[in-house]
């Protein structure tokens, strides 16, 4: 376990290699398909030959698509990039089948298969054959653009205000303000500037939804759906018990939900709770500002961080020390927020878009959490061991959160708001888990009826919103903005079916909280030690050595709800 990790060491490409275009890649790839595999010994020598070249090519990419979504705007960068997705990547992917095709056929993987990590390996190799058509390729181009096209779009989204031109992130730090007359002029700012690019943004989606669909049919697929769950590892559950998980939010969570939403009506004294009266403080007090610049932001993150486990702390130090954060919000910069694994060197990349509110700083020991997890991956020996399920990459990140609630007071000096960042928080869980199964059971739709048309999309985005919103929050007049709510999530745009996994990472990681209250020591050591494995379990045993449960079960939910909630009533 190092802070300080050696990049991967060269044995198969000259160590002085870069990549330059396809035909400076392509010559690696014919000496692996070539290559003549006559024992045990040679298959895994092979494999990590396969692991260093694709190792490579993956950090080469990834630096493509950070310097890109740092600065949309930067014609370079955009050409870089997409030359990676129109040049390269459609000629790497036939390769990459045959090379799969030349694992699984090898007499030796049957043997190899048998063992820890690589039978998984072998299983996704698998459906990597199962979902490649030749036909699909340029279909995958088209849409990594459109998806590009997303980003580019919300990017440059602004507001003005006073005598400022606000990124929407920045300007939604006002709806915080306990001026009610001030939140909703700024909410009205942010919805208009939203709702002009409303029917460019929907026939975007139109298309991906067409070309997702295509892709599915293509393979052999009935739906995008069935492919999705192929293509996303999704084992040990099926969409019905995704449908289940909705139901349980819908009779556990939602009554919560509820209360939050009336309890916030009763404290602000108003009539009518309307959409910008949310995250304003029940009690009138001013937004919680626990940094002034994204570099207070880091270095307070790095000392709470250091409380929980010093390796932690010394893993952020040694990003900052090669540079490996973009925090600040600005315009020209992609929305959202991700940690990107570049996986030669070892170390990671954090990219988000810091405003100054609260919310900020649990964004950021989010990322962290998924840093780690690529600090503590690095000594596998084989990449496939580090292409982690979403699920339990999630956990990493929304188990950081909890873990670190003790040491918030290095951000806030009062205890008073330090138990308010807490309230918070554990608002935002129970909040984010109803938005989580609107967002699913919204994808569920959209991909079943893959032919709807906009207008049906939008009756359907309704009844799904109604379903798993607040029975409290009053929307007359905005109904517009209620019905292209949905388009603010970039996971609808860029990574289609990457959201329920959100949802069942935040159960476990409420687990990894449960026990870490009771024993800290032990439930560190148990998340940092399943952390550790990578991808070389199942998805359940990982979460069992975290100390938590992979379990969707309406039982289970209800009772980690219980367990929040008697938190949460702790910090009223």
């Amino acid at each position: 376990m190092t802070s300080n990790p050696l990049p991967t060491k060269r044995s198969f490409l000259p160590i002085d290699f870069k990549i330059t275009d396809w035909d400076s890649i392509k010559g690696f790839y014919k000496l692996l398909l070539n290559r003549e595999i006559d024992s045990l010994e040679d298959l895994r020598t092979w494999l990590s030959h396969r692991s260093e070249l694709e190792g490579v090519i993956a950090e080469d990419a990834g630096w493509r698509y950070i310097h890109m979504t740092c600065d949309t705007g930067n014609e370079e960068y955009r050409k870089k990039y997409e030359e990676y997705i129109t040049a390269i990547l459609p000629k790497l992917m036939p390769l990459s089948h045959q090379l799969d095709e030349k694992v699984v056929q090898c007499s030796y993987s049957t043997i190899l298969g048998k063992e820890t990590g690589y039978n998984l390996l072998v299983r996704c190799l698998g459906t990597h054959i199962q979902l490649y058509k030749d036909e699909n390729i340029p279909l995958f181009t088209s849409i990594q653009l459109q998806a590009q096209e997303y980003g580019k779009t919300v990017s440059e989204m602004t507001i003005a205000r006073d005598g400022q031109e606000l990124t929407i992130q920045q300007a939604a730090t006002y709806l915080e303000s306990s001026d009610r007359k001030l939140r909703e002029e700024v909410y009205n700012q942010i919805n208009t500037r939203r709702l002009q690019d409303k029917d460019q943004l929907d026939t975007l989606y139109s298309s991906l939804v067409k070309e997702r669909n295509t892709v599915a049919t293509n393979a052999g697929f009935n739906s995008f759906t069935e492919y999705s769950f192929v293509s996303l590892k999704r084992f040990d559950y099926t969409p019905e018990d995704c449908f289940a998980f909705h139901e349980s939010i819908q009779q556990v969570v939602v009554p919560f939900v509820n209360q939050i939403a009336e309890n916030q009506k009763k404290s602000l004294k108003v009539d009518k709770l309307r959409p910008w009266d949310h995250h304003a403080d029940p009690h009138g007090m001013p937004p919680l500002r626990a940094f002034q610049n994204t570099e207070e932001l880091l270095q307070k993150t790095i000392k709470v961080l250091d409380k929980l486990h010093p390796f932690i702390g010394d893993c952020l130090r040694t990003m900052q020390r090669m540079g490996r954060f973009d925090l600040d919000s600005r315009k020209g910069k992609a929305p959202g927020g991700y940690n990107y694994p570049l996986v030669e060197s070892g170390v990671p990349f954090i990219f988000m878009n810091a405003a100054t509110d609260f919310q900020n700083v649990i964004t950021l020991l989010h990322e962290a959490g998924h840093a780690i997890h690529s600090f503590l991956m690095h000594e596998l020996s084989l990449n496939d061991f580090k292409q982690i399920t979403s699920e339990m990459a999630e956990l990493a990140s929304m188990s950081m959160e909890l873990l670190t609630i003790n040491y918030w007071d290095i951000f806030l000096d009062n205890p008073t708001d330090v138990k308010r960042a807490k309230r918070e928080h554990l608002e935002g869980i129970i909040k984010r888990l109803a938005w989580i199964a609107t967002i699913d059971k919204f994808q569920h739709w959209v991909y079943a009826n893959p032919n709807h048309t906009a207008i049906d999309r939008k009756e359907a985005w309704n009844n799904i919103f109604d379903t798993f919103t607040d029975n409290v929050t009053c929307w007359d007049n905005y109904e517009e903005a209620k019905d292209f709510l949905w388009q603010k999530q970039l996971h609808l745009f860029e990574v289609p079916f990457y959201y329920i996994e959100y949802g069942i990472a935040q159960l476990g990681a409420i687990g990894v909280w449960k026990n870490y209250k009771n024993n800290p020591a032990e439930a560190l050591q148990n998340y940092l030690d399943a952390l550790r494995l990578g991808y070389t379990q199942p998805l359940p045993y990982m979460y069992k050595m975290a100390g938590t449960q992979f379990d969707l079960s309406k039982a289970h939910i209800q009772s980690l709800v219980s367990f929040l909630k008697q938190e949460w009533e702790q910090a009223l």
